[in-house]
């Protein structure tokens, strides 16, 4: 995986991480809601940038 495709999905799952616990801080559970999806959106594109470079191997 490229560094700097790692970096930018690593972000957006520290972000959502963020966003669901400021959810939650504030009791905004679309917020909560809203930090899930944006964590799992980054754990997913790393799990299939992780399964090509696999491939490619």
């Amino acid at each position: 995986m490229s560094a700097g495709k790692k970096i930018k999905h690593t972000a957006e799952t520290v972000e959502g991480k963020v966003k669901e616990a400021t959810g939650k801080a504030v009791g905004n559970e679309s917020l909560v809601v809203k930090g899930k999806a944006k964590q799992a959106k980054g754990d997913m594109a790393q799990a299939g940038q992780k399964a090509k470079d696999a491939l490619k191997h």
